[in-house]
């Protein structure tokens, strides 16, 4: 904690002075952040909590994901290990800040930063992150923030019961396989609300007037093609399941927590504590690109307005720009330092885009961007943005050609069957439009993850679960890690679990297995291994020594053998 002098600056409009803080100093400089960001930006936030915390606890949140309340699980302790020991030895850096999207909004700031860097921080998370995470319509849709703290309050209290009632073991075993298919337990569309009763009733009645005023008794006699003659009893009995049971489902979380017939209710439950804490996330995993741009352009035009107005020196305001200029560095694709485009510097640098287009437009600027080109108004052309777009959709529409150039971005296409790469899109009218579609489409978590989805299961026959993956590119999984997921996926559904690949272009199936297979090879690997070991037990059983006659009168030399 810094001592009371460092509240005293040198002149009165200044915030602090050097870099110790105090909690007075911190909540004169958030009074004036706040007053640049709602009243000169606009912003709008939830009402914030800021909260310092150590190195250590900072790790420790790291650890559980972010989140200020958590339940127990050996991987938390597992990656708080990971995470303090790169620390410790200097390999990686802690972040500056961890902000939670509840209301009110919690702020993580690391006790270890100066004062300038604490501006910084509040700048960026309280009011940067704060605004996008109440705004923007994926957070409204699928996160509630009123209530995350309280869930994850019943999450972890309902978890240390059921350790208690049925051993950790127990518990620990659900939530393996709950943690193996959190990607696999969202909803990426909004499902319909059930109609009640009335409703249901209203709109049978209008579908049987519909089928009243447009029946005709002619259809009758037109003769139906082959394809369409009456379905086998298999299809028509398949298809009354995939009715009944709403199949094909992308959220095999769900699947399983509602049509499982070895689970008990505690361990569904488990399973609705994850798949929810899941669901939470999966916004931020598609909008990495535009939250992070949005908190960056905020705190970085807070803090130059600070200091136009003289309320922070010079020295503190470097430090501010080092961060900053560290935070959007984008390393070269041939610098050891390359991981591919920073979102950091791709969000900021379209947000401060948009800003160049609205004030000052090219005629090429006003050809692609006929809306907002010179209308003046950035402020309200970037709220708008960052409450109605997620990264793909953000990139597809905002991405400028004078941002290509800057960027110096083109498109470079890997075929399989090719033994060259090819450069498929440059700076020209068609190339821009195919460097923006193909960075679009690379942020878009539809096409980047796999798309495996549950299509059928005969529960009144051999209640073996299908699932189907949709190959794109003919790209199929990971063989260890697909056979090691299924296998959870047994474990939770109690029998037998296959999975088949069908390319999305032909529908071919590439390949196909199940845990059954899977056993089945297992078993006989196992006896491989185990007649191999017997074979090399009994022939070293029967191997004798040459055998060696000595006599009397001979003399062994020390150490010799007989």
């Amino acid at each position: 904690m810094a001592s009371a002098g460092a509240d005293e600056t040198r002149d009165g409009k200044l915030l602090f002075e050097g870099s110790d803080w105090s909690f007075d100093t911190l909540e004169r400089t958030y009074a004036a952040i706040e007053e640049v960001a709602l009243g000169d930006l606009g912003l709008d936030v939830y009402p914030n909590q800021i909260e310092i915390i150590s190195s250590e606890q900072m790790l420790d949140a790291y650890s559980s994901i972010g989140m200020p309340l958590m339940y127990q699980h050996w991987s938390f302790g597992k990656h708080f290990v990971r995470e303090r020991t790169l620390y410790e030895k200097g390999y990686t850096d802690l972040a500056y800040e961890i902000v939670i999207n509840s209301n009110p909004c919690i702020s993580y700031n690391m006790e270890e930063s100066t004062m300038a860097i604490q501006a910084l921080v509040m700048a960026h998370a309280a009011f940067g992150h704060n605004h996008f995470f109440k705004n923007n319509y994926l957070f409204r849709q699928w996160t509630d923030a009123d209530g995350i703290l309280e869930y994850l309050q019943f999450a972890k209290r309902y978890i240390t019961q059921c350790e208690e009632r049925h051993g950790p073991s127990e518990v620990e075993a659900v939530l393996d396989a709950a943690h193996a298919l959190m990607d696999h337990g969202v909803s990426r569309y909004r499902r319909p609300p059930r109609p009640n009763l009335k409703e249901a009733a209203e709109r049978e009645r209008a579908e049987r007037d519909y089928e009243e005023r447009t029946f005709n008794d002619l259809w009758r006699t037109v003769p139906q093609k082959p394809e369409r003659a009456e379905a086998s009893q298999a299809e028509q009995d398949l298809k009354e399941r995939k009715k009944s049971l709403k199949l094909p489902e992308e959220n095999l979380l769900y699947f399983l927590e509602k049509n499982s017939l070895v689970l008990e209710s505690w361990q569904c439950e488990l399973l609705r504590i994850v798949r929810n804490i899941g669901q939470y996330f999966y916004p931020q995993r598609q909008t990495k690109v535009m939250n992070e741009g949005c908190a960056t352009f905020v705190h970085y035009y807070i803090m130059n307005a600070l200091f136009d107005q003289d309320r922070l020196t010079e020295g503190a305001m470097l430090e501010i720009l080092h961060s900053h200029s560290s935070v959007i560095f984008q390393a070269d694709f041939d610098d050891p330092r390359y991981r591919g485009l920073n979102p950091y510097a791709l969000g900021f640098a379209m947000m401060e885009d948009i800003k160049r287009i609205c004030t000052e437009p090219t005629d090429e600027d006003r050809d692609w961007f006929p809306d907002i080109a010179g209308n003046d108004d950035w402020r309200e052309t970037l709220k708008d943005a960052w409450a109605n777009y997620r990264d793909e959709s953000f990139i597809q529409q905002f991405l400028s050609p004078h941002l290509i150039r800057s960027l110096r971005l083109f498109v470079l296409d890997d075929n399989a069957k090719d033994t060259h790469f090819t450069v498929s899109g440059i700076h020209d009218e068609r190339g821009y439009k195919k460097v923006r579609r193909a960075l679009a489409q690379s942020y878009d978590l539809a096409s980047a993850e796999p798309d495996i989805q549950v299509a059928d299961v005969d529960l009144r026959g051999d209640r073996q679960l299908r699932l189907q993956h949709t190959m794109r590119n003919g790209i199929p999984l990971a063989e260890q890690s697909r056979d090691e997921v299924l296998r959870h996926v047994r474990y939770l559904w109690g029998y037998d679990v296959s999975l088949i690949g069908i390319d999305s272009e032909t529908g071919k199936k590439c390949y196909e297995t199940s845990t059954a297979k899977m056993e089945e090879a297992a078993k006989v690997a196992k006896a491989a291994t185990a007649a191999k070991t017997t074979k090399t037990t009994k022939t070293t059983k029967t191997t004798t020594a040459p055998k060696t006659t000595t006599t009397p009168k001979t003399t062994a030399r020390p150490g010799a053998k007989p």
